[in-house]
């Protein structure tokens, strides 16, 4: 076999025939690529990320250690803590047999509308660069492949198969290629996936862009892969700088096949660019150990994946507001009311491809009881739209049996959950033509008397029966229009109400006819729904008022669910679901003493905020979100997150995500986020940036150095309170009579510092030129003048200034 090198992979790719190297253009299955033995290739195995490590099965039977959510990880502003969590999930990759990771999301925060706006970084192209460098370095240092995606301008979810995003180079390039090119760049990623959607007028898997700015601008010498069967032409396809097409394999998925050895036959696509797409493949399975004769990876590193996830979720939470309230006092601490729909179970993902099953969640009230407070818990309402999948200690497990065609049982499986999700066949019971018909058989136990909502949510027929009487069979069908991904995570429900007295059993049949989805070759996915008994919103409000007024504090958890924040659809409203503000409201006008946790992935509308003693902005916190909580509100640990996205006060004047005629044109340009609320004098809620820590700093001078390559800032800062505590200074550049149109400001740098009380420490920023330049006639370009540099706590607050003349 020849060997590792360009010359050697090139020989590899030579030996072989025109339809062995077309094969391996498109995946073997959903998840991995097809094995060449005549190239010494093995088969390589994708995952999707970014919020863990799910692999190649979708189920609780196998699980992964769940990540806060990317703008978790944005807003610590640590991009060495980042690189360990990149080093976390590539020692998770491999444990599940992964090679290569479909993460990081580096579009940008354009409108917090967004539907996968918790999978994202930031607004800020430079945050958004940063922290994506340091989780592709932490991931492929230990020999797992990151994918940066989506290339480029997949910033929302509506229409996003076909919509044709139009926006103007300057902001492409200074906005939405900026974190992409960086991460090629500096990282070397060995990944980039081609988004779903157009850019002024090419779909992105046959754009030009690839070519262009991929390979002839940035040298980029790694893999370009479709998004998940984005890839919807033979020839513009094949011709463009797309590598690989996913899923396969080809004769159900792919535009390539048989159809692309005909192709190239016919002259229609040069067979050199099938060689260079096959020798790309090559190289990332050099890359990530994937030739049976070449090197194998490194060994990822030993992490204690509890402790990283637990430090790593109170340094992402933002404390947006307190009165002085935290940290709480725990000696003096009495009775902790511990109210809110997101308080009893933890809310630690977005809806989508993020998804994993973690081995165990650690909910806010979990949390707190655990650290030793004595915690009373109160719902006070619903807050989620859809009824979630039975659980314990109402499900008592379940038996999934699977048919032929001809009615023969093909096998079983026992399962302790009621979320069923088969990709492209069933496993080791049959493909989807050899499978027909699924019963699921299980035990629902009534832990109170009263109405139980039982039911589904899927597409296609069901049909449901209780200890043994039919409940209903129906066909359930998908709105017109609906995306792929929301056939996933939120497919139609079908409920039925079953009154049960305390302690009494139900049997429970759920039938399914494989072939009456419309997914079917896809994937099978559903759920057993269940929603236990509970009072109406204003008995739920009542208790909890009268929990928190009898209480020395109350923890109000609102926020969001995978059901309001996911892939495959934008969000219409960013006010919390149901009645959570009034809840708020209510609670906070019983007890002073009130801290409200806010359980979301993106900005939802606070209205109370002032109202209130303390706000704390906790993200989707990862599997150890309620262990992190209680440090950070006893105070044993700095609650030391920073805003990576500009929170709103309202929803005027947000981009919007809604197409007009295919077509969503990003008239905004350089202006969304903190640079939106500047031109427009507007004020937000909080400011990019902000947050308080638990104590207090001086920002005392500030000196320039433009000697070195770059522009070198140095930061004095004092912590000035009683406790160490930890800052993100932020230096912002801007341009003064400018004659280029610019935002007011931007950001050009950022450090952490830590210090022990009166302790002053001075930290040293580079700037790199490009902070400085603006994109004009297809360069860079640098307007010669005297440009500002302020620091200082956040993008609203910035106490030092210096200037810097620039030729």
């Amino acid at each position: 076999m020849n060997g590792t090198d360009e010359a050697g992979l090139r020989a590899r790719v030579a030996r072989l025939s025109l339809g062995q190297k077309v094969r391996l253009l498109t995946g073997a299955d959903f998840w991995a690529l097809y094995p060449e033995p005549d190239a010494g290739l093995r088969r390589v195995v994708t995952s999707d990320g970014p919020a863990g490590v799910r692999g190649e099965t979708w189920d609780e039977r196998d699980t992964s250690a769940n990540v806060p959510s990317p703008t978790a990880l944005a807003a610590t502003w640590d991009c060495e803590r980042v690189g360990a969590i990149g080093g976390l999930l590539a020692s998770e990759a491999r444990r599940r047999g992964v090679d290569v990771l479909l993460a990081p999301t580096v579009n940008l925060h354009r409108t917090p509308f967004g539907g996968r706006h918790f999978e994202c970084f930031s607004e800020d192209p430079l945050l958004t660069a940063r922290i994506g460098v340091a989780y592709v370095r932490g991931l492929q240092n230990a020999g797992v492949g990151a994918t940066v995606k989506h290339f480029i301008a997949n910033d929302s979810e509506t229409e996003r198969m076909t919509v044709d995003v139009r926006v103007d180079e300057r902001t492409l390039r200074e906005l939405y290629l900026a974190p992409f090119e960086a991460i090629v760049r500096e990282a070397g990623a060995w990944s980039v996936m081609a988004a779903y959607n157009g850019v002024n007028g090419a779909t992105m898997t046959e754009s030009p862009l690839l070519r262009a700015i991929l390979h002839d601008e940035w040298d980029y010498d790694g893999l370009v892969v479709s998004d998940w069967t984005a890839a919807r032409s033979t020839v513009p396809a094949a011709r463009a700088a797309l590598d690989l097409a996913m899923p396969g394999p080809a004769d159900r998925f792919g535009p390539w096949g048989d159809a692309l050895v005909e192709a190239v036959r016919a002259g229609q696509v040069d067979e050199a660019l099938v060689d260079d797409k096959v020798l790309r493949i090559l190289r990332l399975a050099v890359r990530v150990g994937g030739l049976t004769d070449g090197p194998a990876p490194p060994a990822p590193p030993a992490v204690d994946i509890p402790g990283e996830l637990r430090a790593t979720g109170a340094a992402s939470f933002v404390l947006a507001r307190n009165d002085g309230l935290l940290p709480l006092p725990r000696p003096a601490l009495g009775r902790v009311a511990v109210i809110g729909p997101n308080a009893e179970v933890a809310r630690t993902l977005g809806g989508g491809s993020a998804t994993v099953f973690p081995p165990y969640t650690v909910s806010p009230l979990d949390g707190l009881r655990a650290a030793g407070l004595d915690a009373a818990f109160a719902p006070g309402t619903l807050g989620h739209l859809r009824t979630s999948a039975a659980r314990p200690p109402w499900l008592l497990g379940s038996e999934v049996r699977f048919f032929s065609p001809s009615g023969e049982l093909a096998g079983s499986e026992q399962r302790d959950a009621a979320t069923f999700r088969w990709m492209s066949g069933f496993g080791s019971m049959g493909t989807s033509e050899q499978i027909a018909r699924l019963e699921i058989s299980c035990v629902i136990r009534a832990t109170e008397a009263g109405a139980y909502r039982l039911g589904v949510s899927g597409l296609g027929r069901f049909r449901l029966l209780i200890d043994g009487a039919e409940v209903f069979d129906e066909t359930l069908t998908l709105r017109k229009g609906a995306d792929i991904a929301e056939t996933l995570m939120a497919p139609p429900q079908r409920l039925a109400p079953v009154e049960l007295a305390a302690g009494q059993s139900a049997a429970v049949l759920l039938e399914h006819d494989v072939h009456s989805s419309p997914t079917s070759a896809f994937g099978t996915f559903f759920q057993l729904d269940l929603e236990a008994p509970h009072g109406t919103d204003d008995e739920e409000i009542a208790a909890a008022v009268a929990l928190a007024a009898g209480s020395d504090v109350a923890v109000v958890v609102v926020g969001t669910t995978a059901d309001v924040e996911s892939e495959g659809f934008d969000r219409t409203s960013l006010a919390l679901p149901g009645r959570q503000d009034e809840l708020v409201r209510r609670v906070a006008a019983a007890n002073p003493r009130t801290v409200v946790v806010v359980n979301s992935g993106a900005p939802v509308l606070l209205p109370w905020a002032g109202e209130v003693a303390a706000v704390l902005l906790t993200w989707f916190g990862g599997q150890e979100f309620g262990n992190a909580l209680a440090d950070v509100l006893l105070g044993d640990a700095e609650p030391g997150g920073r805003l990576p996205v500009t929170w709103p006060a309202s929803e005027d004047g947000l981009p919007s995500t809604q197409p007009a005629g295919g077509v969503l044109s990003y008239t905004e340009g350089l202006f969304i986020g903190y640079r939106a609320y500047d031109r427009d004098g507007r004020e937000p809620l909080f400011p990019f940036g902000h947050g308080r820590g638990y104590t207090t700093w001086s920002y005392d001078s500030v000196t320039v150095d433009s000697e070195v390559p770059g522009v070198a800032v140095c930061v004095e800062v004092t912590n000035t309170g009683s406790r160490p505590g930890r800052e993100i200074v932020q230096v912002y550049a801007s341009r003064p009579d400018s004659a280029v149109e610019r935002p007011a400001k931007w950001l050009a740098g950022f450090a952490v510092v830590a210090a022990a009380p009166g302790e002053a420490v001075t930290v040293g920023i580079l700037i790199p030129e490009r902070a400085f330049q603006h994109w004009s006639d297809g360069a860079w370009t640098l307007e010669p003048g005297t440009f500002t540099l302020s620091a200082g706590p956040s993008s609203a607050t910035l106490p030092l200034t210096s200037t810097l003349t620039l030729k």
